[in-house]
């Protein structure tokens, strides 16, 4: 695990939830052509050779079309475009989820911040 592999972790799942499963778009790269059928972490596995400049700016667009496609929502309980494993989801879970999701990976951040610097707590 690395910042640079949570970063661009965080923006294939902001395109993923929002482009594709809510508004029923597809995936742009590098995420089309991603092998994930060899390799279902390759956005971690492969954030070591990308510049952080570039997956900050990758996760900054990321979200930003997020905010457009919330923005154009009918409400929170418009339903998804296309299927989840829990079937079509509303705008509100989406939003929930995602803010659980990237919650969860700043905790990931923190450690590895924490074992950088050794500074814990307040």
């Amino acid at each position: 695990m690395s910042l640079s592999g949570l970063i661009k972790h965080l923006a294939l799942v902001e395109e993923s939830w929002f482009q594709s499963v809510f508004a029923g778009g597809e995936l742009g790269e590098p995420w089309a052509s991603a092998p994930f059928d060899e390799d279902d972490d390759w956005e971690f596995n492969s954030a070591s050779a990308d510049r952080i400049s570039d997956l900050i700016a990758m996760y900054e667009a990321a979200c930003e079309k997020s905010r457009q496609i919330v923005a154009g929502a009918d409400s929170l309980d418009q339903l998804s475009a296309k299927d989840t494993r829990h079937g079509k989801v509303s705008l509100r879970w989406i939003l929930l989820h995602m803010i659980e999701e990237t919650a969860r990976h700043a905790g990931h951040a923190d450690l590895i911040r924490e074992r950088i610097d050794g500074t814990t707590g307040i």
